[in-house]
């Protein structure tokens, strides 16, 4: 999808990530600004192989948008899974010991992209379950005090915002492609 006009990712009348809805409400918006940080992942990621995907930014960096997947499905299962929902089973791209394994290990073969991909929506899809089950204002046990639910949401948002960036510049780099 190349935009005609300058700047954008795709024409604004075709941009999948403008519903026309309108969120009435505070989960709602939060969930509004997560699906659309979700699917710009998609969208920066779509079209690229498997050796664009996992191209490092600079040495001695392993950022890389393959890495990013990765590090969001473990997110996504951090935060809605274990702190939500008290299931303190590891995440897909966690190693014990290894603080960087979702970035370090993303590799340039087929398997490791699905493996991420598959990750990914599995763990998002686990996370709305949760997200919709949940009262804004419930206090979970998080270190050694609580954290309402409503923060685990909005850090969601905050943590696509933020690896967005990254994403836009990766993206760059690769085929000069630019825009929202």
């Amino acid at each position: 999808m190349t935009s005609t006009t300058t700047g954008l990712w795709v024409d604004p009348e075709n941009d999948p990530r403008t519903t026309g809805a309108e969120p009435v409400g505070e989960k709602e918006t939060v969930w509004e600004y997560l699906c659309r940080y979700r699917m710009t992942l998609v969208m920066k990621c779509e079209g690229l192989g498997t050796e664009q995907l996992a191209r490092r930014s600079v040495p001695p960096s392993t950022l890389s948008l393959l890495g990013i997947v990765r590090h969001l499905a473990n997110a996504e299962h951090h935060w809605f899974q274990r702190v939500l929902g008290g299931d303190h089973t590891s995440a897909p791209f966690e190693l014990p010991g290894v603080a960087d394994h979702d970035f370090d290990g993303a590799t340039a073969s087929d398997a490791c992209v699905t493996e991420a991909w598959g990750e990914w929506h599995q763990a998002v899809e686990a996370a709305d379950d949760v997200f919709w089950s949940e009262e804004m204002d419930r206090e979970v046990p998080f270190g050694d005090g609580t954290v309402e639910a409503r923060d685990v949401m909005i850090h969601m948002v905050e943590e696509y915002a933020r690896h967005m960036g990254h994403v836009d510049l990766l993206r760059e780099c690769i085929d000069g492609r630019t825009g929202l």
